[in-house]
């Protein structure tokens, strides 16, 4: 666990947790766990997502909506600044931060995972660079698959000595109305794709919500109580507390909004946190030192600045970005070794599938040096790939449609030429969203050309022509 500047006890609601009271005796040992469990699963992660695969791995899902502070809260997270908020990060695609805490890196240390594998590009050098290179890949990745958003996620490993051991998924923020150019339901697909990234129940939820958003009129909670009704999962934090500060002016007033009774429940503890508003460029060490500041002024107003203070036992362990990062790098901390254990089972269990699939491979290598095998083999393929040709040509179902046909508008961008020649209308033939081969799609091209041709008026003839 990085250290912090302060800690504090205090008892947690049922879904956070309670500082250990018997510490480790010996922290170094216990330290040196945890990164070597840490570095495991940022490892199994990136093979997972290369590999298609789904683990029961430790995550946190950070949510919110487009404007909420979830941009920021990863910068001050990571300790250094990449301009963010310039290029929408994470607005289309989910970004997966591997946040490994290196007091060797004294300057950021950030790689991209490759798309489709589970190897990392080179050490980027400028962190403007950063949010650049989220940007092109989510564009070209949206203009392949042709798609607003895309739940495929972007990984990010970032090594610094000021970053706690974390990983953050970053969603696409929930917005009301889809962007100039987007198809209208972006909105609804940016709902659909959170609720499933969040869905699994080893997946911690950091909700983000303004303090300038009342509980009973906030627009994305009921989005989170569809995902966890209890909310034993979900950690609550609200952004933009400072903007908040100054109507508070007795103590009543902070303890009542504070304890956010009547709408969250009353196990459940929000966490109250501001971050630096100056976007101005400046050094990693003068970023860090303005959160601290923040912090600090926080804590000065509600002690001297509310008539009788606030109730300090109670939520001081919920207030500031200091005790936030704290807890969220400890509760990840006891997730991993909870899920170690069925972690292990699953991956035992793929091993030996595993196991048994490169036998019978092994066994098909040792059968060519059968001759008479292999030309029994390639005789049988040989009928076999003839006997489905015909099938084929008149376009059955065999292999599906859904993986190996295309669109009307996929055969279209594949021909180079993008649309029928002379032709303004739009032609649309029947069918043209569903994917087709062979014999039918032949037919729908044919039907595609019909229209195409009856749209195109004939050129008046002169009575001498």
């Amino acid at each position: 666990k990085t250290p912090s500047k302060s800690s504090h006890s205090s008892k947690r609601p049922h879904h956070q947790i309670s500082q250990n009271p018997n510490p480790n005796p010996n922290p170094n040992s216990s330290i040196d766990q945890f990164k070597s469990r840490f570095e495991a699963y940022n490892r199994l992660q990136a093979a997972a997502v290369a590999f298609g695969e789904k683990l029961p791995i430790p995550e946190i899902v950070a949510i919110g909506g487009q404007s909420d502070g979830k941009s920021s809260l990863l910068e001050a997270l990571l300790g250094f600044r990449f301009n963010v908020r310039e290029v929408e990060m994470g607005t289309r695609r989910p970004l997966i931060l591997q946040m490994v805490h290196d007091s060797s890196a004294l300057e950021p240390r950030c790689r991209f995972q490759e798309e489709d594998s589970e190897e990392y590009g080179s050490p980027i050098v400028l962190a403007s660079a950063i949010a650049d290179i989220i940007k092109s890949r989510t564009e070209a990745l949206l203009k392949t698959t042709n798609a607003a958003v895309s739940p495929k996620p972007i990984i990010m490993r970032a090594e610094y000595a000021h970053c706690p051991n974390l990983t953050i998924i970053d969603t696409p923020g929930f917005v009301l109305k889809a962007k100039k150019g987007e198809p209208e339901n972006t909105p609804d697909e940016i709902i659909s794709m959170v609720k499933e990234l969040a869905s699994p129940p080893h997946r911690i939820l950091l909700f983000l919500q303004q303090s300038s958003v009342e509980w009973c009129s906030s627009l994305w909670l009921d989005a989170i109580r569809d995902i966890d009704p209890s909310f034993r999962r979900t950690v609550i934090v609200v952004s933009k507390f400072d903007n908040r500060l100054k109507e508070f002016s007795d103590r009543w007033e902070v303890d009542r909004y504070l304890s956010a009774s009547g709408y969250l429940g009353e196990n459940v503890r929000p966490f109250y946190v501001a971050l630096p508003k100056d976007r101005n460029t400046v050094s990693n060490d003068e970023f860090r030192r303005q959160i601290s500041q923040v912090d600090t002024e926080i804590m000065h107003y509600l002690r001297d600045g509310v008539k009788g203070g606030f109730d300090e036992e109670k939520f001081r362990p919920f207030i500031g970005f200091s005790s936030l990062r704290e807890f969220l790098e400890s509760e990840l901390q006891k997730r991993y070794k909870e899920a170690a254990p069925a972690t292990l089972a699953l991956l035992e269990q793929r091993c030996g599938e595993v196991t048994s699939d490169l036998a019978k491979m092994d066994a098909k290598i040792q059968a060519t040096s059968d001759v008479a095998y292999l030309r029994r083999s390639a005789m049988l393929h040989t009928a076999s790939m003839s006997s489905h040709v015909g099938a084929l040509i008149d376009g059955a179902a065999d292999p599906p449609p859904e993986q190996w046909g295309k669109t009307t508008h996929e055969e279209r961008l594949q021909s180079g030429i993008g649309g029928w020649p002379g032709v303004t209308a739009t032609i649309k033939p029947p069918n043209s969203t569903l994917r087709l081969y062979g014999g039918a799609a032949f037919e729908r091209v044919m039907h595609e050309f019909r229209c195409a041709a009856y749209s195109i008026d004939c050129p008046q003839v002169s009575r001498e022509k």
